[in-house]
């Protein structure tokens, strides 16, 4: 059961951007032990699944603050501002377990 997500790994990578609890589409990737650009795929080919509100890419101006806040995180490195997942959206991307199926069962 190595494969359960526990609560601690979640709760310090939860943001509040515009307000809302939120997860960097990065964590998401890390605690799914999938590549960021896997889950940016998912969600582009599912678009049905993420209605507005569940998930969002953040502005040039709260890119900078996370920067400003972060600086261990590889927020330097991207090249592309990144999305953040609601809870809603988190839950969806959960639905579309076929992605990560194959992670989990190797």
């Amino acid at each position: 059961m190595s494969n359960i997500i526990k609560f601690n790994q979640v709760e310090d990578k939860i943001l509040n951007i515009r307000n809302r609890n939120v997860l960097l589409d990065s964590d998401v990737a890390e605690l799914y032990d999938v590549q960021t650009k896997e889950i940016n795929q998912a969600v582009k080919n599912n678009p049905n699944k993420f209605p507005k509100g569940y998930i969002f890419e953040i502005d040039n101006e709260e890119l900078a603050s996370l920067r400003s806040k972060f600086l261990t995180t590889n927020l330097a490195k991207t090249r592309v501002n990144p999305k953040v997942f609601t809870e809603k959206g988190l839950y969806m991307l959960a639905t579309l377990n076929r992605i990560f199926c194959n992670k989990i069962n190797n």
